[in-house]
């Protein structure tokens, strides 16, 4: 009993340890969960993805321009670049170009290229905020399982109490001879159950700390606790305000999963146009520049003596001998690179049309396939509007259910805490075995521990029916 009682006092100052500690509020939770959660920053990288695959396909209607430059040794036989002539020679040579070219008319692909991304862009934003609705959710739901898990604890500590205090006046009336002392040992039996029940809801409430720290996102190990409200102040809409239909009108045009359904939907629309653009010409524009050096002396001839060569030529009935010029090479030169690039130097312009004949249907077969692709999104929100309906009127039906059971395990409670009370008096005149008494108290105890699982989860149900209204999350 003494190392029971120690250990007692141990968990009481560990929890009065925590108390010290900087406490989050609900609000805190949520937003440092939307903003820290692995989900919500993988869902956001999406989302940024989208925004540069935008930018890409918005900056594709700007001309291309590009520069290539290559330099290069030749050995062995090769075409001269001055005579044309092949033969054997090693030069080095150098080659520059700079090209251009412009989409001049493509049906408005590029258009509604840029259209589809953009709208794809804005609804990956919106699957980000699905996402950080969906974490707020479970941040609510842990937390109220944090606050419920420590009403149990007080309930034990309470019934603790209660089992001390009776143990402490049968063991008087055990001393004094008036009863046997197995009523005080049965009490002090009963104690034990009530000090493990205590143990067990503390380490309840402490694992699902542990799991708030995961949905955060903190470091297991770090201090961390939160405010705990009673649930009795946490402000609730009435019911009534809450109609099912109502919400879900409210629901369907406020909710990111919608928006994102209806953005994917205005996308794929733009990608059918964009396919349909595949299937007539494109007019395009193109113009380059371009100059290049090549190392390789050019050989220097000068006019030599003439030389006959073999053919005779009649004049006025006279043969003349015909004879031509001879050239001989006299030395080589190289031109310098800059003269080079000058005297080489070449531009080009022109105009280019890409007519579609024949490609094994290729283009007309992406046109039908996102045709197909918009009707199969249209279902797709078609069934999520449905099953968002279903969730209202889910969620409002298990509202009254929880709140009838929760009225009805109030009743409950007060019923069994006449007959605890009834059992005390006649336990103190010894109208009434300890086993009864035990059991009276027991089934206080669990009358008690309904009725709070049934508040916490009325508290719940109506606060995901707010949430579907669009007012947030208020604990």
């Amino acid at each position: 009993m003494v190392c029971k009682f120690c250990s007692f006092l141990a968990v009481l100052v560990w929890c009065t340890s925590l108390k010290a500690q900087d406490k989050w509020d609900i609000v805190r939770c949520v937003n440092h969960a939307q903003k820290n959660n692995i989900s919500v920053r993988q869902t956001d990288l999406q989302s940024r993805f989208s925004e540069l695959t935008y930018k890409q396909n918005k900056s594709s209607q700007l001309p291309t321009l590009n520069f290539n430059s290559s330099a290069g040794y030749r050995l062995g036989r090769s075409e001269n670049p001055t005579t044309g002539v092949l033969e054997d020679n090693n030069f080095f040579n150098i080659g520059m170009q700079l090209q251009t070219g412009v989409t001049l008319f493509n049906w408005f692909s590029k258009k509604n290229t840029i259209e589809a991304s953009r709208i794809s862009w804005e609804a990956d934003k919106e699957q980000t905020k699905k996402i950080q609705n969906d974490i707020a959710l479970n941040v609510a739901v842990g937390y109220l399982q944090i606050l419920l898990a420590r009403e149990r604890v007080n309930l034990t500590k309470v019934k603790i109490a209660q089992t001390a205090s009776q143990l402490d006046n049968t063991r008087k009336k055990v001393d004094a001879g008036v009863l046997p002392e197995l009523n005080a040992a049965t009490l002090e039996g009963q104690l034990a159950v009530d000090s493990s029940e205590y143990y067990a809801a503390t380490m309840s409430a402490q694992q699902f700390l542990l799991q708030m720290k995961a949905l955060l996102n903190l470091d297991a190990a770090e201090p961390f606790d939160v405010v705990t409200p009673s649930v009795n102040t946490i402000p609730i809409i009435p019911l009534a305000e809450l109609q099912p239909e109502t919400v879900y009108a409210t629901a369907i045009g406020t909710l990111p999963q919608q928006r994102v359904n209806q953005l994917r939907i205005q996308s794929a629309q733009k990608s059918v146009e964009v396919a349909r653009a595949g299937l007539y010409p494109t007019i395009s524009a193109f113009g380059g520049l371009g100059s290049n050096y090549v190392n390789v002396k050019i050989p220097q001839f000068a006019l030599g003596p003439s030389k006959p060569t073999g053919a005779t030529v009649n004049v006025t009935g006279t043969d003349y001998q015909v004879v031509a010029p001879s050239f001989v090479q006299v030395g080589e030169k190289t031109i310098s690179m800059g003269t080079q690039f000058k005297n080489n130097f070449a531009q080009n312009i022109g105009i280019g049309l890409s007519v579609p004949i024949f490609n094994g249907k290729s283009a007309r077969t992406n046109w039908e396939r996102s045709k197909l692709n918009v009707q199969q999104l249209e279902l797709e929100k078609e069934k999520g509007d449905m099953q968002l309906k279903q969730d209202v009127y889910k969620a409002y039906n298990d509202a009254v259910a929880a709140l009838q059971k929760y009225n009805a395990d109030l009743k409950s409670v007060q019923t069994q805490e006449k007959v605890y009370d009834f059992a005390g008096k006649r336990y103190a005149v010894n109208m009434l075995s300890t086993y009864d008494l035990i059991t009276s108290q027991n089934n206080l105890q669990t009358a008690r521990l309904q009725a709070l699982y049934s508040q916490y989860d009325y508290v719940f149900k109506m606060k995901l029916l707010e949430f579907y209204k669009g007012q947030g999350l208020k604990l």
